[in-house]
């Protein structure tokens, strides 16, 4: 099942909305207006009152863009007190709202724990998150979330909308998770225990194909680099090889670089001498400690020719 909300390749409502000048400081504004329009405004916060009301706004974000006012109002009127503010929080708490109930409460003093004026946005997702990965695609920056119960998750960096879902149909966790671009589009690449490699076209929330590890091994880490202008996935697989695909020959039956390292326990990607290479460590490998110094293995490979 994929869900995709098609906000990837329009700016959608938050963007009509730069900077609302002097409004961050309105409680009525914050506690009624759109939040999509809110949150696209905080960016432009200028001067001090603006600024916190913008980390006030920003510490519950994600509650706010489906809250309705009244508990928009509560909640508000909570990280307002947080921050030490009282009037913000007063303000906020006088402002009326649709369908007041008897149930509303005022705040009278919170404490200050957890909260961090540079937070921009909190990202929930439906399982416990294990592997998180960024893409930058036309300016845009997207974050990517594999989740233990085997879905995939991204959203917008600029304004924190979910942007699409998916199941990914990998048999268990998302172990690994990489990404790239590919002609323009952004690319998701997963793996888990099953032994599948699987990659996803993110603007237009569809898998796009899928690589398979040999002898009954799986992919523990992945990485993505650029092979002589294509981009490619490196894969440590659990049996001590590395491979390399290519993404934009995922239709074709084209035999992947391998390369016969052993264990691996860490994957980086790289460009040494105009040349992409892999970097790999082997600290739990056996005889890959420096006898003396007892420092573990770092090994350099060449992605063009495997050596």
């Amino acid at each position: 099942m994929l869900i995709m909300s098609g906000a990837l390749q329009s700016d959608g409502p938050a963007r009509e909305v730069a900077a609302m000048g002097g409004r961050l400081t309105d409680p009525g504004w914050l506690v009624n207006g759109d939040p999509e329009q809110v949150l696209a405004a905080l960016d432009g916060a200028a001067g001090q009152k603006e600024v916190l009301a913008a980390a006030v706004y920003r510490a519950s974000g994600h509650v706010h863009r489906d809250a309705g006012t009244e508990l928009r109002r509560q909640v508000l009127a909570l990280d307002a007190a947080r921050y030490g503010n009282r009037e913000l929080a007063r303000g906020i708490a006088e402002v009326t709202v649709c369908q007041e109930t008897d149930s509303s409460w005022a705040v009278q003093w919170a404490t200050g724990s957890g909260l961090d004026s540079r937070l921009r946005y909190a990202l929930p997702a439906p399982a416990e998150v294990g592997v998180v990965a960024t893409v930058v695609v036309e300016g845009r920056g997207l974050a990517v979330a594999g989740c233990e119960d085997g879905t995939l998750h991204w959203w917008d960096l600029a304004t924190g909308r979910k942007l699409g879902q998916a199941v990914t149909r990998h048999s268990g966790a998302v172990r690994a998770l990489t990404t790239a671009v590919l002609d323009g589009r952004p690319l998701a690449v997963t793996s888990g225990s099953d032994g599948a490699v699987r990659v996803w076209d993110l603007a237009g929330g569809e898998a796009v194909g899928a690589f398979h590890a040999d002898n009954d091994s799986w992919v523990k880490s992945l990485a993505t680099g650029v092979v002589e202008g294509r981009p490619v996935a490196v894969g440590t697989r659990t049996d001590g090889v590395v491979q390399v695909w290519d993404l934009a020959a995922l239709t074709q039956r084209s035999e992947p670089l391998s390369i016969h390292t052993g264990f691996v326990s860490a994957l980086a990607t790289t460009v040494l001498g105009g040349r992409p290479v892999a970097v790999t460590s082997h600290f739990e490998e056996l005889g890959a400690s420096d006898p003396i110094t007892g420092e573990e293995t770092v090994r350099v490979w060449d992605l063009i020719t495997g050596r």
